[in-house]
């Protein structure tokens, strides 16, 4: 249900997208999408990533009618989107983009509230819901609220960002690179924030990138695209990682994918009872909400070869060096599977032979663990 003038974050809730044969071609001939069909179910975060080209930003633009398609269509929670008044679909879409897109002339409260002055709520609930959502985004109204876009940092503006996307309790959420226009360390912490966010509003996003990790980290499902929109291989991050669709796939994603797969598998998929094991004070521990990743990094800290998994600070059982290097589901290792475990205490101790081998090691960890799969 739309929310009325009278209550501007009315919740929606959030609602699916599908997707039939939709393709994009320009008068000059260029196909930039072909044929896509997916799926986005009610509150998931979907990633669309590929290689420059693929025509990921233009699907983007296409499920809020920025651009049109050639053929095909949309749905949203089950209606045709080309029935619908385009102005009025963008204003249950919130969209967020690289550069931000706020506007300099107006304060950062005023910017959060374009869209539910634009449905005609009154100033005290503009007021009320842009402060909100910047406590929500982390940011502290009475001291930002009242500033102008230039006089915050480049992570502060991206907040602002979201919380305008938000401000109208949209059923979608848009995302074109929303992240890649800040520094590394800034990236990780605004990926964990919005990790953070999205469990509390449960929106249904769509996520444009071009960083694997990221994608990795954020998604629920990941929609590999090739050139022209081709559809590779579209499922959860750790089904892309442990079993590749293709040797497009596998070559995206990297040879070093073993490891990242590790940042979304759950440490108990690979427990093991604690009855037998010596010396448990003596090991290194990892809470039982980490993944793989994590129980790796902690062996390697430990110059170990099981480390302890606690529930609230007591053991439940253990996880071994060679369960987290087993190939997944009984699938055999090919060559795409990863780097081996002597590569990775290498990269871990600094004298890594190869800098690929390093990276697999550090690559998930540069912002942070991601949630594992459920």
């Amino acid at each position: 249900m739309d929310a009325t003038p009278d209550s501007p974050g009315a919740g929606h809730g959030a609602a699916p997208i599908t997707v039939e044969h939709v393709g994009k071609v320009y008068p000059d001939g260029t196909v930039a999408v072909g044929d896509l069909s997916l799926e986005v179910r009610a509150g998931e975060l979907a990633v669309l990533i590929g290689p420059s080209g693929c025509g990921k930003s233009t699907v983007l633009r296409m499920l809020n009618r920025l651009v049109e398609p050639s053929k095909g269509r949309i749905l949203l929670d089950g209606q045709d989107i080309a029935e619908r008044d385009p102005v009025e679909l963008r204003r249950r879409i919130g969209y967020v983009i690289q550069d931000v897109g706020l506007f300099p002339h107006q304060t950062i409260r005023t910017n959060v509230g374009t869209v539910p002055r634009l449905r005609g709520a009154d100033r005290k609930q503009i007021r009320a819901r842009a402060d909100e959502l910047l406590e929500m985004v982390g940011l502290d109204p009475a001291r930002h609220g009242d500033r102008y876009p230039h006089e915050l940092s480049g992570g502060q503006r991206q907040r602002v960002g979201v919380a305008r996307a938000l401000a109208a309790d949209p059923v979608v959420l848009l995302m074109d690179e929303p992240f890649s226009a800040v520094d590394p360390i800034v990236r990780g912490r605004l990926q964990e924030e919005f990790l953070r966010l999205q469990a509390a509003v449960r929106k249904t996003i769509v996520l444009v990138t071009h960083d694997i990790d990221e994608a990795v980290r954020l998604g629920d499902r990941i929609a590999v695209l090739a050139e022209g929109g081709r559809l590779l291989q579209y499922a959860p991050p750790a089904e892309v990682l442990s079993a590749p669709a293709s040797e497009a796939v596998a070559r995206f994603v990297g040879a070093d994918r073993g490891i990242r797969r590790l940042a979304v598998t759950r440490l108990r998929d690979a427990l093991r009872p604690l009855a037998g094991t010596e010396d448990i004070e003596r090991l290194p521990s990892v809470a039982d909400s980490g993944t793989m990743y994590d129980a790796l990094a902690a062996m390697l800290t430990g110059d170990a070869l099981n480390v302890v998994v606690t529930t609230d600070g007591q053991p439940i059982g253990t996880v071994s060096r060679s369960a987290i290097f087993a190939p997944p589901d009984g699938q055999p290792r090919d060559r795409h599977a990863g780097v081996s475990a002597d590569a990775a205490a290498a990269a871990q101790r600094g004298d890594a032979d190869d800098p690929s081998d390093e990276q697999a090691v550090r690559g998930p960890l540069a912002g942070g663990p991601k949630r594992p799969e459920q």
